[in-house]
């Protein structure tokens, strides 16, 4: 399993112009590929490989009076650049072949000079950990860190990320075992909302924090005073760093309150089921801004990962399922209702039902089910093998991603 640890960085003035070249020579090597490959295609020509791109634009380029900069930078850091342009064009083909589940996936584009967020990825070739607890990286230097919490394990690469709020984080990837909670009888389902954010099945209500909507006010008026500012003088640049903080904060919160409530669920229960939401589609309607401010889909994959790693069964259940118009009780569909009618009684049973607490009692069930002939479906058509309690299951290639939390 990979786990991913973030931590706050402080890189002085010498190491900051450092990494401002470092981040300026990786997008200029994503372009020079870019464009290569982009006027192969339109002149017919085969697709250009890596090898040549690497020789081309990196090696051979930093031969000429035009790009003799790109030796001021550690060579992986370019090097890196151009293995996320080909992870890039995998994902667009793999999407365009149906090979890819999910949304389909854009062909890359051109990096511009104006991104706010930028970044660089590193392997164990360009950056080692000190004794003195800085992080050394290759033609940079030194930077301190804030170490929140210590590495399980050593790191196996490193991306260095500056925020669009100016802030820098490492971000280390580490390889290491899942660590399985003790096993437990209860399971929950989960209806997830925007009056309160989450009730399970037991009748548990969370409420939402609604981070953006506290911060609305501040907001408004840092927004205020970022349209008032002539665009490319150093005010605006400086009142849009101050919007852009503000947004950082509010993300911040709503990801660290996000982890501690994901974290107490899997802790509390064996299995855990959530409803497939189209997050997406929802976040086109007048709801968007709540929508957006809840952060379901960061949740939901909270849980799964999580569950993955502690041993936990975690499962989605269809979108398409009634879960508001059965009776958890009797199992009679008694229709749909208006999203204002929060209390009903059954027709058939005349059991009186919460509508979400009701919901996410039809999601257990219906997890509950579809895991039970998922499993008798398998029996069926390959030997049994006892499952060992330390393998939760695994995502793609086997493996799970784990994102921490951003350290301060």
């Amino acid at each position: 399993m990979q786990l991913r640890y973030s931590y706050r960085v402080y890189p002085d003035a010498t190491q900051r112009r450092a990494l401002a070249s470092a981040f300026g020579c990786a997008r200029v090597v994503w372009n020079d590929c870019l464009r290569d490959r982009k006027e192969a295609h339109a002149a017919g020509r085969p697709y250009v490989k890596s090898a040549d791109l690497s020789r081309l634009r990196i090696t051979q380029a930093k031969r000429t009076e035009e790009r003799a900069w790109l030796a001021d930078v550690s060579a992986v850091v370019l090097q890196q650049s151009l293995r996320d342009l080909d992870t890039a064009y995998k994902n667009f083909f793999d999407s365009i072949k149906g090979k890819r589940r999910g949304r389909k996936v854009a062909p890359p584009r051109y990096k511009s000079k104006k991104d706010t967020r930028l970044s660089i990825r590193l392997n164990t070739n360009a950056f080692s950990l000190q004794d003195d607890g800085t992080v050394y990286v290759a033609k940079v230097g030194n930077i301190k860190v804030k170490w929140s919490r210590p590495l399980p394990a050593a790191p196996t690469s490193l991306t260095v990320v500056k925020d669009s709020s100016g802030r820098y984080f490492m971000s280390f990837v580490v390889d290491t075992d899942p660590a399985p909670l003790p096993v437990l009888d209860t399971e929950t389902g989960i209806d997830l909302g925007l009056s309160a954010f989450a009730v399970l099945a037991d009748g548990t209500k969370i409420s939402s924090p609604k981070f953006l909507r506290r911060a609305e006010k501040k907001l408004k008026r840092l927004q205020r005073d970022l349209s008032r500012k002539a665009k490319g003088s150093n005010n605006r640049a400086k009142a849009r760093i101050k919007v852009a903080r503000q947004h950082a904060g509010v993300a911040d919160r709503r990801r660290d309150w996000h982890h501690k409530e994901s974290t107490r669920i899997i802790r509390d229960n064996q299995a855990v089921y959530v409803e497939d939401l189209a997050v997406s589609g929802l976040s086109r309607t007048r709801l968007a801004k709540s929508v957006h401010d809840a952060g379901w889909s960061s949740f939901v994959n909270m849980l799964e990962y999580k569950a993955a790693k502690h041993g936990r069964y975690f499962g989605k259940i269809g979108r398409f399922e009634p879960t508001s118009q059965v009776c958890s009780a009797c199992g009679i569909k008694d229709g749909p209702k208006a999203l204002h009618v929060r209390e009903w009684a059954c027709g058939e049973c005349g059991t009186v039902h919460h509508r979400d607490v009701n919901a996410a009692r039809n999601i257990l069930a219906a997890g509950r089910a579809d895991r039970l002939n998922a499993s008798w479906s398998a029996g069926k058509t390959r030997t049994k093998v006892p499952a060992q309690r330390d393998e939760a299951g695994s995502h793609r290639n086997g493996q799970t991603t784990v994102v921490g939390i951003p350290a301060f």
